[in-house]
């Protein structure tokens, strides 16, 4: 059992949450029973280490038993030493070190997809990790960050999928104008979420969106670029009928992906 927070190892793992750290060591951190589980089904091959309390096992022995039978090595760790390890201040009961394993853009165009979330530009880590989970949830076929959008091993985002980042492709690191082009290339329709735009009552009554869909996201204080309006067939907005001042970006994400995800199965 390990014991001692200040361990070399305990400490390797706790720096997990610095992005310097994560670069330098293609690692990243996860935490939580659910998440520990989600990993360890959908994707065993890039659990490195699992740490859990003797009580975290002992109630969850269905993820103990997962990772004995994905052969990942897990081990017994204290309170304080798992405290320690994660990034949340009330961890639990679970951390595990995964290997970062991110799609590339060869990978989701190639599978020719029918919906993708493309986020550009977006910095808040929770808004990030629920747009990911809502585009897992209504079916989407990838999720790409694009420009300057916050590191997808964000321990927040990593929380905020709630393991969705295991169940779909998200790709990383790709340039806002090449990721259009490729989607655009593959036959599909490219339309940006943003306050500015048509209706998107307006854009269900004409069905366009049933057609293949790359829904483009931008920065939560700024909204789409100039640049990226260009590029894109369609600017749509989620209509407010209340007197909230704006709607939350992740949010408006399920709203639209939803959208698409019923057009395309009606």
């Amino acid at each position: 059992m390990l014991d001692n927070p200040r361990s070399p190892r305990v400490r390797a793992v706790a720096k997990l949450a610095k992005k310097q750290a994560r670069a330098e060591t293609g690692m990243f951190l996860l935490e939580g029973p659910q998440a520990a589980r989600e990993a360890l089904i959908w994707s065993p091959d890039s659990v490195v280490d699992l740490y859990a309390t003797q009580k975290a096992f002992t109630k969850h022995d269905d993820v103990a038993a997962l990772a004995n039978s994905t052969g990942v090595r897990s081990e017994f760790v204290t309170e304080q030493v798992l405290e320690t390890m994660a990034d949340t201040v009330t961890p639990q009961g679970f951390v595990a070190v995964c290997r970062q394993l991110p799609a590339t853009l060869d990978a989701v165009f190639d599978a020719n997809p029918r919906l993708i979330a493309v986020l550009e530009e977006v910095r808040d880590p929770g808004n990030a990790g629920t747009i990911i989970r809502a585009a897992d949830s209504a079916g989407a076929d990838a999720v790409v960050f694009a420009g300057h959008t916050v590191d997808l091993y964000n321990p927040k985002v990593v929380r905020s999928t709630t393991g969705s980042i295991f169940h779909l492709p998200v790709a990383t690191g790709a340039a806002i104008d090449d990721v259009l082009a490729r989607a655009r290339a593959t036959g599909m329709h490219v339309i940006a979420a943003d306050m500015a735009g048509d209706d998107l009552l307006v854009a269900r009554v004409s069905g366009e969106l049933a057609m293949a869909t790359a829904w483009v996201f931008g920065n939560e204080a700024h909204g789409i670029s100039d640049e990226v309006v260009e590029l894109v067939d369609r600017v749509i907005t989620v209509p407010v009928y209340g007197h909230a001042e704006s709607m939350n970006l992740a949010t408006a994400a399920s709203v639209c992906l939803y959208e698409s995800a019923f057009a395309q199965r009606s």
